[in-house]
């Protein structure tokens, strides 16, 4: 600080005496300059009630300046013998308690003109503040009261002289009264030298002058590295420095520093500022106005000096600030214990943190702080598991108790309360009930090890905190008990699991968006059309709302019933549409259907306004399937949509996804395309759901859905054999449907179960003949160990099996005997009819 002052000044020494008590007497504990305080004839020690300027001035509690005319004038005794030179003696005062005295000298002896008066004036208090800092409660004197007795113009009581030879007080005459620098006096240095080099690593101060007409300011950098601003960075701007202050300290320090409030004397002030770093820190300003010729106030000199060392090292107000500022972006109630623990558990020093709900008179544990299970005790560990919130099982009066009446409860030592409690703060324990309006929402303990006194500021920190969290808590609650509704609106309307399919394997994704609620109208889907057809299905309903994931719902069990009826791929899109169009709904989609033969390999595409699918080759290469496209869904009733055939080779993977994947504020779509491009192409196809992981890692923050589809195509090892006939409507048509069956077998040599397997299709070619009109067909195919028989009519009434049969009646047994005959049996509609099937199970040898 004294250095400060030798540089910002402009004098030739500085020179620091603090108050000896014991020796009743100014210390001399600092001298900066460049000669030293010996040079210019100051004494190590003064005698309060001397008649020297510096006591004079300690004395009097305010300053006194000297010209070089002025001190040849007085006894060169008692104040600076150098030729030449001025003198200021300013004493340093805290809150009424005098702490001792700076001194300046000038060596040019011009004096010391109002500017330089007025910026001494303003350090010697902030040396003042750097002085108090090491200072214990009784130290200094009080203003009016030890030195009430203490004469200003009476006898000289005494004085030691230094011996300059040695550095160390001697022996001195003072109007021939003897003094022997004692033990004590000795001591009172010592401890003076320790309380300012304590005061030193207490802050930093800094010098400044604003010129009040046009806000510029010329700082020096100590003020810029307490501010926190570069000095290359600094635009000589009043603002500049201001725009680093709390909002709520502002209008105080804008009172100051405003032109149209500039008052004529000193202001002090201590306020916070916000670093670039993040760190909270108290500054104390100390300024006075400087009038110009006329009388206004021209210019404003200022000091600023860091405060910390006056601020306890927890800062209730930051914590408080901080807790708030983390609880409005917290969403979850998982977020809110996470709020806790960084703004509360850490600055305070706990060792243990809890947070509990209240649900229907129990508590619930959402976050333990830490997490390591041996950090708490061990009935904890059981009753309260780490990896779950459950609820608590064991009676724990004192936590009820505090439930109850909603009060903050703080002990010095949790030793001799209930087990569950006594092992939580050895040093000391805080339960906080969380109130919500007239009701309490759950608790928040925290326990400290080593011993842990609560003052009052932290009382009342403790209460406040815990109406904070209790309200963000409650709103917590309600944004999971939404989030968890959104998540099973989501769950219940896309597939719980694909099916498992011949020759292929299928992988999906589904993220909804990071903002808002967390459903949306992406969907996709995996529909078995046959044993040998599979239909693969995205789309995108416009928005992530409930009201487009209601839409993708509907529109999702449109396409699966039209694809389940066995109409062709256009026809199920185009049903579709006009489904959607007479829905009036403000909302559209867009959609992508794909039907796979899984025996060939061969894809017929639809899209519906969507995005080109992907195929990943074998060799690793890939490509946009180009295929011919419609509007989207629900725009136009009689829109066509163009049918696409594009082959699979075995090995290649096909990627079906929605535009929340590719495309966003910060990506282009044909960037997020090429990304999905490499992506696949660098991929293992052998992991088809680590290359589906692969895809989504970079969609962390999503401005929309994604949905994303993978299937990798292997193709048949045994191709199933086929063959099919028109059943003839003749009087004879179910033996001609027996010997074409009979020939079959005989061809594929299938020697077991032909009996029943001939039953099988007489009694379907019937049941087909007798109840339906138009076109019969027949069709065997023969998959491995399985033979199924399947005919086809034009009759969408499915069979039903009788109840019960009269067995006098010669009708209604046919599907009694095709179920007792068949492994499975079944039927499914066809496009504008239906098929009834039978499989039977042949043993290895009979194929």
């Amino acid at each position: 600080m004294t250095e400060q002052v030798l540089a910002s000044a402009g004098v030739a020494m500085v020179a620091v005496y603090v108050v000896d008590e014991e020796a009743h007497g100014l210390r001399l504990t600092e001298t900066v300059g460049e000669r030293s305080g010996a040079a210019y004839g100051l004494w190590p020690w003064y005698a309060l009630s001397g008649g020297s300027p510096i006591a004079d001035a300690f004395r009097a509690g305010r300053p006194l300046w000297l010209s070089s005319d002025e001190i040849a004038a007085s006894d060169g005794d008692a104040i600076v013998s150098a030729a030449g030179a001025s003198l200021g003696a300013l004493p340093l005062d805290v809150d009424g308690r005098r702490l001792g005295c700076l001194v300046v000298v000038d060596g040019t002896g011009d004096g010391f003109d109002a500017r330089r008066r007025g910026l001494l004036e303003l350090y010697a208090g902030q040396v003042a503040l750097r002085v108090e800092a090491g200072c214990p409660a009784s130290g200094g004197f009080e203003s009016g009261g030890a030195l009430a007795g203490a004469s200003g113009g009476g006898t000289e009581h005494g004085r030691v002289r230094p011996d300059l030879s040695s550095g160390l007080p001697g022996v001195a005459a003072a109007g021939g009264v003897v003094h022997d620098a004692d033990a004590n006096a000795a001591v009172g240095r010592r401890r003076s030298e320790k309380r300012l080099a304590s005061a030193a690593d207490g802050g930093r101060a800094g010098s400044f002058t604003l010129v009040l007409s046009t806000g510029r300011i010329q700082a020096d950098e100590h003020v810029l590295d307490l501010v926190g601003i570069a000095p290359d960075d600094f635009d000589g701007r009043v603002e500049t420095l201001l725009a680093h202050t709390v909002p709520e300290d502002l209008p105080a320090l804008m009172s100051v520093v405003e032109p149209g409030h500039a008052m004529p004397g000193g202001r002090e002030l201590e306020y916070r500022i916000r670093r670039s770093t993040g760190e909270l820190r108290w500054l104390w300003l100390r300024c006075r106005v400087l009038l110009d010729s006329s009388g206004q106030p021209e210019r404003l000199l200022g000091v600023l000096v860091d405060a910390s060392h006056r601020r306890s090292s927890t800062d209730e107000v930051s914590m408080v600030q901080r807790l708030s500022a983390l609880l409005a972006t917290a969403l979850a109630v998982r977020d809110v214990g996470r709020s806790l623990v960084s703004a509360l558990r850490e600055p305070l020093g706990a060792d243990r943190l809890a947070l509990s709900q209240l649900h229907g008179g129990r508590l619930v544990v959402t976050v333990l702080d830490p997490p390591e299970p041996t950090a708490w005790p061990e009935n904890w560990r059981g009753e309260w598991p780490l990896e779950r919130p459950d609820t608590l099982t064991g009676a724990l009066p004192t936590l009820t108790a505090a439930l109850r009446d909603g009060t903050t409860c703080l002990w010095e030592t949790s030793t001799g309360l209930e087990p569950g409690l006594d092992e939580l703060g050895r040093g000391g324990l805080a339960v906080l009930p969380l109130p919500y309006g007239n009701r309490v929402v759950g608790l928040c303990l925290l326990g400290w090890d080593k011993p842990h006194r609560f003052g009052t500021e932290e009382r009342s920190l403790l209460t406040a905190t815990a109406g904070l969290v209790g309200q963000a808590l409650v709103r917590a609650r309600a944004f999971d008990a939404e989030h968890e509704l959104a998540a099973m609106l989501q769950r219940s309307l896309l597939p719980r699991k694909l099916p498992s399919l011949p020759g292929c394997v299928t992988v999906a994704r589904y993220l909804p968006a990071t903002a808002g609620l967390a459903v949306g109208g992406d969907w996709y889907d995996v529909i078995p059309l046959s044993d040998r057809f599979v239909a693969l299905v995205i789309g995108d309903v416009q928005g992530h709302s409930a009201e487009a994931a209601t839409v993708m719902g509907q529109i999702r069990t449109a396409i699966r019933a039209y694809a389940v009826e066995g109409h062709p791929p256009d026809v199920v899109v185009s049903h579709t549409n006009r489904l959607l169009v007479g829905m009036e709904t403000d909302v559209f989609a867009t959609c992508c259907y794909v039907a796979l033969d899984t025996e060939e390999g061969d894809a017929w595409f639809v899209r519906a306004g969507h995005m080109l699918p992907v195929v990943r080759e074998p060799d690793g290469t890939t490509r946009e399937v180009e295929t011919e496209g419609g509007p989207p869904l629900g725009v136009l009733p009689d829109a066509e949509f163009p049918l696409t055939m594009a082959p699979l080779s075995p090995g290649s993977v096909l990627t079906l996804l929605t535009d929340g994947l590719v495309e966003s504020a910060k990506l282009l779509l044909e960037d997020g395309v090429r990304r999905v491009r490499e992506t696949l192409s660098a991929a293992d196809p052998s992991d088809v759901d680590r290359m589906a992981d692969e895809l989504i890692r970079g969609a962390e923050a999503r401005d929309d859905d994604v949905a994303l589809l993978l299937m990798r195509y292997d193709g048949l090892t045994a191709r199933p054999r086929r063959a099919g006939w028109a059943v003839w409507r003749l009087p004879d048509a179910v033996m001609h449907a027996r010997r074409f069956t009979a020939r079959t077998m005989r061809a594929w040599q299938v020697t077991e179960e032909t009996d029943a397997i001939l039953l099988i299709v007489s009694e379907l070619v019937t049941n087909a003949i007798a109840h339906t009109q138009g076109e019969v067909r027949l069709d065997l195919t023969l998959a491995g160990d399985r033979f199924r028989v399947a005919v086809s009519d034009s009759s969408p009434r499915t069979p039903v099996k009788p109840a019960s049969v009269d067995w006098e009646v010669t009708g209604g047994r046919g599907l009694l005997l095709v179920e007792a005959m068949s492994e499975t049996w079944g039927s499914v509609p066809l496009s504008g009819g239906k098929q009834v099937w039978g499989e039977v199970l042949l043993s290895p040898q009979g194929v």
